[in-house]
C-alpha cells in the first residue's frame, strides 16, 4: 500500500506549509503547473490521497471524487474555491475549507496600487519615458483623492480595499449581496446598477458564483460614466471580456486593470493585450511573502486537525456539514 500523501495542486508551498504537513507523517506530492482534470484524475485514483492542497484552478469535478476513494478533504490554498464541485464534494463526504482572511491584505493593497496606477497612467508614462519622450506640460492626469471608488463584494478583501481607498482621499461606495454598515464616511448602494452610475473606479471583490458569472458586461458598462475606470483582483469571469474590450476600444472605459482574466493563463493572443489603456499582471494580488506564510499554514492547520478529527478554525469550513467530529 502506497504512503498516504498530501497532493499539491502547483509545484511548491512554503517550507513552513511543508513541515506541518510531513511533521504528521504525510509526503507531499507536487502536480506542476499543466493541470487540468485528468491528471487529477491519474493523481487520486493511483495514489491512497485523504488531503489535497489546492493551489490553483485545478478542477476537482463529479468525476474526480468519483474516483478518489481515499479523499477527505480539500484545503484551499486561498478563498477561491469556483472549481471545486460543491455539491459532489459533500456528497462524497469531502471536507472544502479556505484560508480565510489570509490574503486579504495582500491583494486589498494590489487593488489599490493597480487603482492609483490607472489613475495617474502610470503605465503609459513609463513606456513614454523609457522611449524618450518626456512630460508634455500641458498633459494632466486625474486625481483619486475625491473620486468614487465602488467596492462590489464586501468580504475581508472587500472590506479592506475599501479602507485603503477611503485612506487615500476616495469616496467610496459599498455593494454587496449581504448588507452590512459600512464604516463612517462610506455609503452603502442596495442596488448595482446605481452605484455604475455613479463610480469614478469599479473594484470588483466578489466571489464567482453562478449568479456572480458574467455579472459585468455590455449591459453594465453601457450604465457606467465615460471614462470610468475598472479594476478586477477577484475573479476573471465575473467580467465580459468581449464586451469589456468594446468598452476599452469605444472610451466608454477610461482603462482597466486586471489581476485574473477569463482563462488562466490567458492566450498571448488575447485582445486586451494589445490596448494601451489596459494594465495586466498574472495573477499575483497574493503572492506576498506574509501572505504566502499566513496561507500556506492555515491551510496546513486545516488539514492536519481535520484528519484528526478536529475543525482548526469554523470560519475557513465551506461545507460544515460533512463533518463528523
Amino acid at each position: 500500500m502506497t504512503q498516504p500523501v498530501v497532493l499539491v495542486t502547483g509545484s511548491s508551498v512554503p517550507e513552513e506549509t511543508q513541515k506541518l504537513l510531513r511533521g504528521t507523517g504525510l509526503d507531499l506530492v507536487f502536480m506542476g503547473s499543466s493541470i487540468d482534470e485528468q491528471s487529477v484524475l491519474s493523481e487520486v485514483s493511483r495514489r491512497t490521497v485523504p488531503a489535497v492542497l489546492l493551489r490553483g484552478p485545478a478542477a476537482f469535478t463529479p468525476r474526480v471524487f468519483a474516483a478518489a476513494k481515499d479523499l477527505k478533504i480539500i484545503s484551499k490554498y486561498g478563498a477561491g474555491i469556483d472549481s471545486v464541485d460543491l455539491e459532489s464534494a459533500t456528497a462524497h463526504g469531502v471536507a472544502v475549507m479556505i484560508t480565510s482572511g489570509s490574503n486579504a491584505g495582500a491583494v486589498a493593497e494590489h487593488a489599490l496600487a493597480l487603482m492609483l496606477a490607472l489613475t495617474r497612467e502610470l503605465p503609459r508614462f513609463d513606456r513614454q519615458t523609457r522611449a524618450g519622450a518626456w512630460k508634455d506640460q500641458g498633459y494632466l492626469v486625474r486625481d483619486f483623492s475625491d473620486r468614487i471608488v465602488g467596492i462590489v463584494g464586501y468580504g475581508q478583501i472587500g472590506l479592506r480595499t475599501a479602507a485603503l481607498a477611503s485612506a487615500c482621499g476616495a469616496r467610496v461606495v459599498i455593494h454587496s449581496r449581504t448588507r452590512a454598515e459600512p464604516p463612517q464616511g462610506m455609503e452603502w448602494e442596495e442596488e448595482l446598477e446605481r452605484l455604475l452610475a455613479r463610480v469614478d473606479i469599479l473594484s470588483l471583490h466578489c466571489p464567482l458564483t453562478d449568479k456572480t458569472r458574467g455579472m459585468i458586461g455590455e449591459k453594465q458598462f453601457a450604465l457606467m460614466k465615460p471614462g470610468a475606470l475598472l479594476v478586477n483582483t477577484a475573479r476573471g469571469r465575473l467580467i465580459d471580456e468581449a464586451a469589456l474590450v468594446a468598452a476599452l476600444k469605444s472610451g466608454r472605459l477610461a482603462g482597466a486593470a486586471l489581476d485574473v482574466f477569463e482563462k488562466e493563463p490567458p492566450d498571448p493572443g488575447n485582445p486586451l493585450f494589445a490596448l494601451p489603456n489596459v494594465l495586466c499582471t498574472p495573477h499575483i494580488a497574493s503572492s506576498t511573502t506574509r501572505a504566502a506564510a499566513q496561507m500556506g499554514v492555515i491551510a496546513a492547520n486545516n488539514i492536519v486537525s481535520y484528519l484528526r478529527g478536529e475543525v482548526y478554525d469554523p470560519r475557513n469550513f465551506i461545507n460544515p456539514a460533512v463533518f463528523k467530529g
